[in-house]
C-alpha cells in the first residue's frame, strides 16, 4: 500500500463543483457529469492494473477487470445515493482486495465515493464512512504485510480518509453558504422589485395631487370667469365674448390634464397601493422645499424659475439659466413638469454633485421642449429605487410619460452629470396652447 499514484490522487483531490447541491438538487446535471468522470476514472484504472503489480500482488485479470469496471458504473450514481454507492464500492474494494489485486488501482474510486458522502452528509454516515474505508486501507496492507511496511500502511489509513473528510466538509460548507446566498439575493431582489412598485406609486399619487390642485384652479378660473360674462353679457358683449373664450380655453385644458390624472391613478394589480392620506415624500428642506407655500396656490411653472435658482444659490450652488428659442405658454401641467425636473436636479446637485456649479438650459423648440439641467461635480446619482428620495428620478421620468416626454440622466463626458427632458411642444391656437392629447392607459 505504500506504492501511490500521485496522478490519481491529485484528480481526486480536486472540488467537484457538482457536489455542492444536496441529493436531487443535482438532477439536472449528474447523469453527464459522473458518466464522464466515471468512463476515465475506468480507462486510468485498468491502464494502471494492466502494470506490473509491486511484489506480492496478483497483476489483473478478467476478474479484477470486471471489479474495476463495476466500481466505475456505481460512481455514477454517486450523487444521487451517496451512501449506498459509497457502501457499494468499499464492498467492491474489499473483494478486489481479497483476490489479491493491486489495491491501489482503485483506491481512488473508495475515496471519491468518501468525498462525496462528506461533502453531502453530516454526522454518523460520515464517521463511519471514514472509519470503513480506513478499515479497509488497513487490511489490504495486512494482506501484504510482508512486503510494505505497517506503519506506512497506518499512516495512509488515518491520514487519507481524514484529509478527504476534510476537504468535503469544506465543500459543503461551501455549498451551504452558496445556496444561502443565492436564496438571500434572490429575497434582496424581490423586496428591490417591491420597494421600486412602491416608489413608482407613492411618485404616481403624489404627482396626482399635484394635477388635482391644477384642475381645481382651472375650474376656479372658468367658475370666475362665467359669473362674470353672465355680469356684463348685456352691457358689454364684447368683454363676455372673451370671458367665454377663456372659459373655452381653460376647461379644455381642465379636461385634459384631468384625462391624464386618471390615466396616472389607473394602476394594474401588480403596483402597490400607496397611502394616499400618508405625507408625500417632498417635505423637506432644499431648493425642494415647498411647506411655507400656500396650499391654494396655483401650482409652480417656469414662470418662478428665478425664485428657485435663487434658493439654490442662496444655497452655495452658483447655477446660470440660459433660454433659447421663444418663450411661448404651457399647459399648466407640462409647466408644472418641467419645474418639477429643474427643481428635483438641482436638488441632486446639491445633495450628492460636492462643490460644484450647475446650468439649466430650458429650449423652446418647434417639435418639442428640452430642459437640460448639467452640472461639473464629481457625485453620483441616487438609485432609483429608494422609495424615499423624494421627487427622484422615477417621479421625473413619470411625470414626463404623461406628456409623452423622455428624461435621460447620465454622466458628462467633461466631468459631472446631467439631466435631459424632452417634452413635445403644445400647438397654439390664437396664441393659447391646446393640451396635448391623453396618454394611452
Amino acid at each position: 500500500m505504500d506504492h501511490s499514484c500521485p496522478g490519481a490522487y491529485a484528480a481526486l483531490m480536486r472540488p467537484d463543483r457538482g457536489l455542492f447541491g444536496r441529493p436531487g438538487e443535482g438532477l439536472r446535471r449528474p447523469v453527464v457529469v459522473d458518466s464522464l468522470l466515471a468512463v476515465g476514472y475506468a480507462t486510468t484504472a485498468l491502464l494502471l492494473g494492466m502494470e506490473r503489480p509491486p511484489t506480492g500482488w496478483t497483476g489483473m485479470d478478467t476478474t479484477g477487470a470486471a471489479l474495476t469496471v463495476l466500481t466505475s458504473v456505481v460512481l455514477v450514481a454517486r450523487r444521487l445515493a451517496p451512501v449506498a454507492v459509497l457502501s457499494a464500492v468499499v464492498v467492491l474494494w474489499t473483494a478486489y482486495i481479497a483476490c489479491g489485486y493491486w489495491p491501489v488501482v482503485n483506491a481512488p474510486a473508495t475515496l471519491l465515493a468518501l468525498y462525496t458522502v462528506a461533502a453531502t452528509r453530516n454526522g454518523m454516515p460520515v464517521r463511519i464512512g471514514g472509519a470503513a474505508v480506513g478499515v479497509t486501507w488497513l487490511l489490504a496492507g495486512l494482506s501484504n504485510v510482508h512486503n510494505g511496511s505497517m506503519k506506512t500502511v497506518l499512516v495512509q489509513a488515518v491520514a487519507f480518509p481524514a484529509v478527504v473528510v476534510l476537504i468535503g466538509r469544506g465543500a459543503g460548507r461551501a455549498a451551504e453558504r452558496t445556496r444561502e446566498l443565492a436564496r438571500l439575493t434572490l429575497q434582496l431582489h424581490a423586496e428591490q422589485e417591491t420597494r421600486a412598485s412602491q416608489a413608482v406609486t407613492e411618485e404616481r399619487v403624489r404627482i396626482a395631487r399635484e394635477l388635482h390642485d391644477v384642475v381645481a384652479h382651472h375650474m376656479s378660473v372658468v367658475s370666475l370667469q362665467a359669473g362674470m360674462a353672465s355680469y356684463v353679457f348685456e352691457g358689454d358683449p364684447a368683454t363676455a365674448q372673451r370671458a367665454l373664450d377663456t372659459i373655452a380655453a381653460t376647461s379644455r385644458e381642465a379636461l385634459e390634464e384631468l384625462r391624464r390624472l386618471l390615466v396616472l391613478l389607473r394602476v394594474g394589480p401588480e403596483d402597490t397601493t400607496a397611502t394616499v392620506g400618508s405625507p408625500g415624500p417632498g417635505t423637506g428642506t432644499g431648493p425642494g422645499a415647498e411647506g411655507a407655500e400656500d396650499a391654494y396656490a396655483p401650482a409652480p411653472g417656469l414662470e418662478r424659475l428665478d425664485t428657485l435658482l435663487l434658493r439654490v444659490r442662496d444655497a452655495g450652488v452658483p447655477v446660470d439659466l440660459d433660454i433659447t428659442g421663444e418663450p411661448y405658454p404651457l399647459p399648466p401641467g407640462m409647466d408644472l413638469c418641467a419645474y418639477r425636473v429643474i427643481q428635483e436636479a438641482l436638488t441632486n446637485v446639491l445633495r450628492h454633485a460636492g462643490p460644484a456649479t450647475a446650468t439649466v438650459t430650458v429650449g423652446y423648440g418647434r417639435r418639442s421642449l428640452t430642459v437640460r439641467i448639467a452640472d461639473d461635480g464629481q457625485g453620483r446619482v441616487p438609485a432609483d429605487t429608494r422609495p424615499n428620495i423624494g421627487h427622484g428620478l422615477i417621479g421625473m421620468r413619470e411625470r414626463a410619460r404623461i406628456y409623452q416626454g423622455t428624461v435621460n440622466v447620465g454622466p458628462r463626458t467633461g466631468g459631472g452629470f446631467e439631466v435631459l427632458l424632452s417634452l413635445p411642444a403644445p400647438t397654439a391656437d390664437n396664441g393659447r396652447p391646446h393640451g396635448l392629447r391623453s396618454p394611452s392607459p
